[in-house]
């Protein structure tokens, strides 16, 4: 099997959102996304986790050392920049909020706005805004010139856990099923092989892949990665995972909860990474993607 890379897309959302119209193979969002993607009648279905919070790869939402805000109510007629609406982050800042005590009101005045990831430390900086997400090597690059702290992190709120799964279409599965599965347990074995493998080795090989596709891409920030954040072996998908934000956005009252079936929205069946399985050979139709 072989990829066929075909662009990038803005953000996570979109990035199913390709995939749910056939524009692309696969795609790869944040579980809230995924949902309510499903909620809307895509016929779309989650097949590996890709991507979480743990102890190395975590989003943390950072104030000035200055800054008055320390809890949640200090929050109220805040401006809180992230990559985008609608996502992982706006999700952790709403969860943090409410945990925190506010009204839904009081959580109305919290403004999420759309900055790019590149810009997000300096206009904390400039105190365009109030608080800043920043995750990988923007965060590590932003705390090691100081003058910031924690506000409160994904991982410090949730614990580890997978936060985004890869989807298909449920036509793609049905006519591609050796295809998916071979892609779905490939994915796997390298969430698994990156977890066993010394750091160096893992970082040595990913900046030998991002050279050899040709995109014309900086490898430096390749030597900041330590993990993926996926919590279970091999990425494969639970039911409390995705269930987590069936409630939070039916409380948002974003989606109808009547219009969304747990057992609908994922599925391991292609994934034999972590079972001693062995993928079956490669099929002959390739898969295409777009990069989130």
């Amino acid at each position: 099997m072989t990829l066929e890379w075909v662009g990038n897309t803005s953000s996570g959302p979109q990035d199913i959102q390709s995939a749910a119209t056939g524009q692309t193979d696969f795609g790869g969002a944040f579980n809230g996304a995924v949902v309510k993607l499903a909620a809307n009648n895509a016929p779309v279905k989650a097949v590996i986790s890709y991507y979480g919070a743990d102890q190395y790869a975590y989003n943390g939402f950072y104030v000035l050392e200055d800054s008055p805000v320390r809890s949640a109510r200090d929050l109220i007629g805040a401006k809180v920049g992230m990559n985008t609406l609608g996502a992982h982050a706006e999700a952790m800042l709403d969860i943090y909020l409410r945990r925190g005590g506010l009204s839904r009101a009081q959580i109305g005045t919290v403004e999420p706005l759309v900055v790019p990831p590149v810009s997000t430390e300096q206009s904390l900086r400039q105190k365009q805004i109030d608080v800043a997400v920043l995750g990988g090597i923007l965060r590590d690059k932003a705390l090691a010139a100081g003058g910031i702290r924690p506000l409160f992190t994904d991982y410090r709120l949730l614990g580890a856990f997978s936060a985004g799964t890869y989807v298909m279409t449920d036509r793609f599965l049905k006519q591609n099923p050796d295809t998916a599965r071979t892609f779905v347990t490939a994915v796997g074995k390298a969430i698994e092989w990156s977890r066993s493998t010394p750091h160096e080795e893992v970082v040595a090989r990913m900046t030998d892949i991002v050279k050899r596709r040709g995109r014309n891409e900086d490898t430096a920030p390749l030597k900041y990665w330590r993990s993926y954040g996926v919590a279970e072996t091999a990425g494969r998908i639970t039911s409390e995972e995705l269930q987590l934000w069936i409630d939070w956005l039916a409380e948002r009252g974003d989606i109808d909860r009547d219009r969304v079936t747990l057992s609908d929205l994922y599925t391991n069946e292609f994934n034999a990474a972590g079972q001693g399985a062995v993928a079956p050979s490669a099929a002959a139709s390739s898969a295409t993607t777009s990069g989130s």
